[in-house]
């Protein structure tokens, strides 16, 4: 029986009743008995919550402006005159508010149309307290499990072929396998063995696949192999890097090896840390074999293996291991920070755009509980730092929406400015940040639009085209200029680790330059023609669905229990998000709503390049969009408090409540935790296995 029905027709049932809550709330249809006005049934919304039409009136200028001329047409409808007789009536309502109480009597008074795209709300103390709640709740949550810090960090270096590491038994025995740490680099070694330390046996070669880096690996000695006293390896490729080698008998116990050379002693001076070969606590997984690999390979100014992506990601990687070690917990260290950082930015992003505190908390609490945010952030790779730097762009430009279209040129300059910035750092770390750059140009566009119409209107064209020329220099700068100096920038570990010096101007010399520009030929090659196949590989119409995760460890135990864990999107996060773009499209196209195109602007520039792109995909890289999807979301909040007169309403917590239950029930598949395999197999593989953990 599929019992995971049980969860996912009730959650596709909250999803699709949101959805159509919304739009009953804020789209009402008229009745077919009885036509009302659209004046009519925004008073019967008002009087739902309101005892007089006093405590109903809307405070800013513009709901004042529609509601002014609903009023004027209503009026001119009871009276049996032309609006334009009516207009002419309330000619004592003027903008500066000035209001004849003779004629006008208490009817409220029209505030100043600010010339803004939008205001943004203040921060208050309630949410900096909400900010640091929610923040460090979801710390603790993300540092859960992370990683162990007691793995090898001490490497033996085998140069070349000549590099040997000799290793004495305490007495003769018959070895029965082999388990050592693997470094960074790829090959073979060779082990032998002898009774005397003279002559020695070949037993086998012992391969160091890219596939294989930072783990644990087991190797068994042959059933014909004898007793031996001396274990000798050699490395048969150069450069290659091993950690920690143990070896036991053939019924399972340790030997105590004694170290006769300088190269054995490093393989011998971690022997107290634990070896364990199968839990992702202690090794590497996915693509951290190649991103802690390089981050790894900088820190030693080694030129790196992995060349796909621009470097600024596995620098960033590598803080956290200056800072804890080459161990799990330190190369995925710096990327579930960035990931707890995104809470409060998001937090401040939503109160800007909406101003109420519950929808804030909502908002940002569903991309907390999202399963995509909270597993690729705690998984060694880049896309965190490009997330987290296309929130941030999206942010600043939106701080620059947001001014004044009078403002100074001077003040505009830094919003753009650090919307470049972040702009350029994203960039250097991975390319899909450059989709939303195409986001950012069309919101850049609409923004000088809007001036300028602005400009027209109060007569001053000639300052604009000023204003417009310095604007479009100075957004040179800082979108093409400095983002082109960062990502050159990124490349000085890929410049020193062949020899070059930044004091002998490096930076400035054409084989530098050179590095950086054949780089660029070689990541647009391998990712244009990138085919191949994969179990979880997916079409960018199933992210939407969420359809098909991507499995990134799976360990099944002996005693009916299993670990695994996967990326993917909290249902009730993801299928209410497809409702939100829809919302949005309506939004701006029944509202002309600003906030919602540009979330929807967002949105379009993460999804559409993978729509034609033909290149193998994964889910992942749907991550950057989940950002949109919460501010879909939270557009829908703010509407249905709105609606409710600035008291909340129940559907905004009750959708965030279902989305931590999804949180809390598919906990066990987004940490890895070990339970009873019956829990995942039969509760959490929804769509007959399509969801594979």
């Amino acid at each position: 029986m599929a019992y995971w029905v049980a969860f996912a027709v009730p959650v596709i049932f909250i999803c699709v009743w949101f959805f159509i809550f919304y739009l009953h709330r804020i789209y009402p249809k008229r009745s077919k008995l009885k036509k009302k006005s659209r004046l009519e049934q925004e008073f019967d919304l008002l009087d739902e919550n309101s005892n007089s039409l006093e405590e109903a009136l809307p405070e800013n200028w513009l709901e004042l402006e529609i509601l002014d001329r609903s009023l004027i047409k209503f009026q001119a409808a009871q009276d049996g005159k032309p609006a334009a007789e009516e207009q002419e009536d309330r000619n004592s309502i003027t903008r500066d508010g000035e209001v004849d109480d003779e004629n006008c009597d208490d009817y409220p008074k029209p505030k100043e149309p600010a010339n803004y795209f939008h205001k943004p709300h203040k921060i208050t103390k309630r949410d900096l307290i909400a900010m640091l709640i929610i923040t460090a709740v979801y710390a603790v949550i993300a540092f859960f499990a992370l990683g162990s810090v007691d793995t090898p960090e001490s490497f033996a270096s085998f140069e070349s072929s000549d590099t040997k590491a000799v290793m004495k038994l305490p007495g003769e025995a018959i070895p029965g396998k082999i388990i050592y740490f693997t470094g960074i680099g790829t090959g073979h070694y060779k082990l032998y063995t002898s009774l005397d330390g003279t002559h020695w046996d070949h037993v086998f070669d012992i391969e160091q696949k890219y596939s294989e880096l930072l783990k644990w690996r087991t190797f068994d000695f042959p059933e014909e192999t004898g007793e031996t006293l001396y274990i000798r390896i050699t490395g048969k490729s150069s450069k290659l890097f091993m950690g920690e080698a143990a070896l036991y008998d053939t019924n399972g116990n340790k030997i105590t090896l004694t170290a006769l050379d300088e190269t054995a002693k490093k393989l011998l001076d971690e022997a107290d840390l634990p070896v364990v070969t199968t839990d992702y606590l202690y090794n590497s997984y996915f693509d951290e074999i190649y991103h802690a690999r390089t981050a790894l390979e900088h820190i030693e100014n080694i030129y790196p293996y992995e060349v796909s992506h621009p470097p600024l990601g596995k620098i960033i990687i590598g803080l956290g291991i200056r800072l804890f070690g080459m161990n799990p917990f330190g190369w995925r260290f710096i990327g579930t920070l960035f990931g707890i950082l995104m809470l409060p930015i998001l937090y401040v992003f939503l109160k800007n755009m909406f101003g109420k505190l519950m929808v804030a908390i909502c908002g940002t609490l569903l991309f907390a509980f999202d399963f995509m945010h909270f597993v690729q952030t705690r998984i060694a790779t880049i896309d965190t730092y490009g997330v987290f730097f296309i929130l941030l762009m999206f942010y600043f430009m939106y701080r620059y929406l947001t001014q004044f279209y009078d403002t100074p040129f001077r003040k505009t300059l830094f919003p753009l400015f650090l919307s470049g910035l972040c702009f350029g750092i994203g960039a250097a770390s991975k390319w899909t940040v450059i989709y939303g750059g195409a986001g950012l140009c069309a919101l850049y566009v609409i923004r000088q639009f809007l001036r300028f119409r602005y400009y027209a209107k109060i007569g001053k064209k000639k300052s604009f085209g000023l204003y417009l020329c310095g604007t479009l220099a100075v957004s040179i700068v800082f979108f093409v200029l400095i983002p082109v100096t960062v990502y050159i920038l990124s490349y000085i570990p890929y410049g020193t680790a062949k020899g070059m010096k930044i004091g002998e101007g490096m930076l400035f010399s054409k084989d530098f330059l050179q590095i950086v520009w054949e780089n660029q030929k070689f990541m647009f090659s391998y990712h244009s023609k990138l085919v191949a196949e994969h179990p979880y590989s997916s079409e960018w119409w199933k992210w939407i669905i969420n359809l098909r995760p991507i499995l990134y460890y799976l360990q099944k135990f002996g005693d009916g229990t299993k670990s695994a864990f996967a990326a993917f999107g909290n249902p009730v996060v993801w299928w209410t998000g497809i409702g939100a773009m829809i919302a949005m499209v309506l939004a701006v196209i029944k509202r002309r709503d600003k906030i919602a195109l540009m979330i929807l602007i967002g949105y379009i520039s993460q999804l559409f390049p993978w729509i034609i792109i033909s290149r193998i995909a994964f889910i992942y890289h749907y991550f950057p969009n989940v950002i949109f999807i919460v501010l879909g979301i939270s557009y829908m909040f703010n509407d249905l408090c709105e609606i409710r007169r600035n008291k909340f309403s129940v559907s905004v917590p009750l959708l965030t409540l279902c989305a931590l239950g999804m949180f809390i029930i598919f906990f066990p598949v987004l940490t890895g935790i070990r339970v009873d395999a019956w829990y995942p197999n039969t509760l959490l593989r929804w769509f007959d296995g399509m969801w594979p953990f």
